[in-house]
């Protein structure tokens, strides 16, 4: 991963320095040939994981599923909500902002990169996940098993440090670097997604536009309100391993906030409609009469009087289910100073977006309507 750091702290406190220890004395090594009972483990925990990696609602749900067994696993909560965003984004490309931004073609792009990045998180944490509760029920370390679903060796380290030490915040902020660094080679610098979707100026003009908002919502004094992040360089590791600490930190820094984003991720079944979190301002169904002339309808996150809802289709509408090819095989892993990232850098993170997310919509709508305009006119 190279440098991470412009200045590398000089010392780690005394649980950084034992995953540091540990990862230094590992050695990359085929594991042994599995028991009978343990190729039965395997094979289950593969067959669970395939049927439940089909598209990004199943994926969302059994996150959150987890989470309720397993409220030590706080990624499974942090993956649920961030999923939830990966559907939301999904569903935008056949929405009512970016089917007037982007070609049939543009769209299909941007979806296979969000569904290929999602589906290969799933297949890596969530046998994770599986081989961690089979551990529990049977009483019995097995996170020597993880090679076997080519998880990394980082994370067979970091997992055997949880069964002993059981802390939830290493172990976190340990897959959010260890799923990113996952995609990076797999998706972010894949070819095709670069030509396709990092090359493109539609991939800036989401860009510019700040529609890279990750929301939690939760509801407060009768209304949903939304906290959350906002990510402006995707294409750097560095980045987006520093914007999962601060959601995490957001989402867990606060426990009566927490109760209500889980309260209201329980209460609200992942659709990836929009509709999900503002029923006001969004609809699973299209209003919108096609021809219809394209009027300015949001303003300071409200419908203007009178004005139709805006569209945002339920996932399974929008997009087929896709069949995926195999994970390209190899461990991101290299250096042990990956463990700097774990330190906590005592920032303070409110998640305030909410007033940001609404000037972004209402300059994407605004983006819409020019973009129709200027059609008409050519």
């Amino acid at each position: 991963m190279g440098k991470l750091f412009n200045n590398e702290p000089s010392s780690l406190p005394q649980s950084l320095k034992r995953i540091k220890k540990e990862l230094r004395a590992k050695s990359k090594k085929f594991p042994q040939t599995p028991s009978l009972n343990e190729k039965k483990i395997i094979e289950k925990i593969q067959l669970q994981t395939q049927e439940l990696n089909v598209n990004n609602v199943t994926r969302t749900k059994a996150y959150l599923d987890f989470y309720l067994k397993h409220p030590e696993i706080h990624w499974a909560f942090l993956g649920h909500m961030v999923s939830r965003n990966g559907g939301w984004n999904m569903t935008d490309l056949k929405g009512g902002f970016l089917t007037r931004l982007l070609s049939r073609k543009e769209a299909l792009n941007f979806f296979n990169f969000l569904e290929r990045g999602n589906w290969l998180i799933f297949q890596d944490a969530y046998p994770q996940f599986l081989l961690y509760e089979e551990s529990l029920r049977i009483g019995k370390n097995l996170f020597y098993l993880l090679p076997f679903f080519h998880v990394s060796q980082f994370m067979e380290t970091i997992w055997n440090d949880f069964w002993y030490y059981h802390d939830p915040s290493i172990l976190t902020i340990s897959l959010i670097i260890n799923e990113q660094s996952y995609l990076e080679k797999r998706v972010i610098h894949h070819p095709t997604f670069k030509k396709e979707v990092f090359d493109s100026l539609e991939f800036m003009l989401q860009d510019i536009l700040s529609m890279n908002h990750i929301l939690f919502p939760f509801t407060s004094s009768g209304r949903v309100k939304l906290i959350g992040e906002t990510l402006h360089h995707f294409q750097s590791l560095h980045e987006r391993i520093l914007l999962g600490k601060r959601l995490y930190k957001i989402l867990y820094a606060d426990k009566k906030r927490l109760r209500q984003v889980l309260q209201w991720a329980k209460q609200t079944p992942h659709t990836g409609s929009r509709k999900d979190y503002w029923p006001d301002i969004f609809n699973s169904i299209e209003e919108v009469v096609p021809g219809t002339e394209l009027k300015r309808r949001l303003k300071g996150c409200q419908l203007i009087a009178g004005a139709y809802r805006f569209y945002s289709p339920y996932l399974t509408v929008a997009w087929k289910n896709q069949t995926h090819e195999s994970a390209e095989l190899g461990d991101w892993y290299k250096s042990w100073k990956v463990v700097y990232y774990l330190l906590d850098d005592q920032k303070i993170e409110n998640g305030e977006i909410e007033n940001d997310y609404c000037k972004s919509l209402e300059r994407l709508e605004l983006a819409a309507i020019a973009k129709k305009a200027v059609s008409l006119l050519g």
